[in-house]
Formats: structure tokens, sequence, C-alpha cells
């Protein structure tokens, strides 16, 4: 249906990218892409064990592979890792290429979102609370920096929060007013 609109979900764990983007992409007609899967689907492998074995950065390199081809497709959703916007080619490359939504989430609700999720490498080594704070120091600027539009996820449904973006895209022309 907008087969040359591009939208690109940015946000830190348990922001409800990967939820949020598929419903967001049904809604438009448009294809969904998640980073994090993508990472996961080429290598056979899950992103913990990249983890374990290449480290963040071997991670990272991957991820920012990934970033940098689906930029180039257009009509398309796409949900990216919480750490992709460190890259600042990465950064660039999301606000040059397509729409840019944060979804902005507090730290309790990350921390009820994860709880029960063991396959987040960056939360095993310490009290989870104490690495997303950590996280949100760092990551938040950054994601404020390329954001095109700010949706907050708390206690949000994630009907709620589709309806939110599609009423902000409708609001900017980026989409019709919907009958």
């Amino acid at each position: 249906m907008y087969d040359k609109l591009n939208i690109f979900l940015i946000g830190p764990m348990g922001s409800g990218k990967s939820s949020v983007g598929k419903r967001l992409a049904k809604e438009l007609g448009l294809r969904f892409f998640d980073s994090d899967a993508e990472v996961e689907q080429r290598t056979g492998v899950d992103i913990s064990y990249i983890f374990e074995k290449e480290g963040e950065n071997g991670f990272r390199t991957r991820e920012k592979n990934i970033i940098a081809e689906f930029v180039q497709k257009k009509g398309l959703v796409l949900a990216t890792g919480g750490g992709s916007i460190m890259d600042e080619e990465n950064r660039q490359k999301l606000s040059k290429n397509g729409t840019v939504v944060y979804l902005k989430t507090s730290v309790d609700q990350q921390l009820k979102r994860t709880k029960d999720t063991h396959t987040r490498p960056l939360l095993v080594h310490k009290p989870p609370k104490e690495i997303l704070e950590h996280l949100r120091t760092i990551r938040e600027p950054l994601y404020e920096e390329i954001a095109d539009i700010f949706v907050d996820t708390d206690g949000c449904r994630m009907n709620t929060v589709v309806t939110n973006v599609l009423n902000i895209l409708m609001e900017r022309n980026l989409i019709p007013l919907q009958k």
C-alpha cells in the first residue's frame, strides 16, 4: 500500500518494537523485518550464542550489515535492536532513509516485559535494573537524536501504541487520513 514508506522502530529492549512493528506493517500493508531475527536466521544461532562466541562487537557487526541492507529497501517496517543506535553510521542511515519511531518506555516497564526471558545477553551479568538504567543513560540521547516520532509505551497495550503511531503518521501527512 505504501511502497515508498520506510518506518524504523528504535528503543530499548522491552519497548515493544517487534510486536508493534508486526502490527504496524500489517495495518499499512508493508513488509515487516526484525534486525535481531534476521541475524539469527542468517547465522542459524541465537543472539546469546553469538554474544558468547563473538562478543557484543561480533553481534553489532552483523547487526550493522543487516541495517545497511534493509535501509536500501522501500516499503517496510524494521524493528531494530536496542543497541543498534550506538553506531553512528546506523543512526545516519536510519535517519536518512525513513521515518524513525522511538518507542519509549521506563526501566520499570522494561523489567516487567523482560523478566521471564533468558535470551537477552546484556541482562545476564549484573542485576537487570542496574544494567537497564545504565543502558538508558547512554542510549536515550541517541534515540532522541534521530527520532522523528516519539511514542510512550508504558502501560499501553500494543494496539494503543500502533494506533498512536498511525495517528502521528497521519498528522504529519506521511500516510493519508483514514476514513
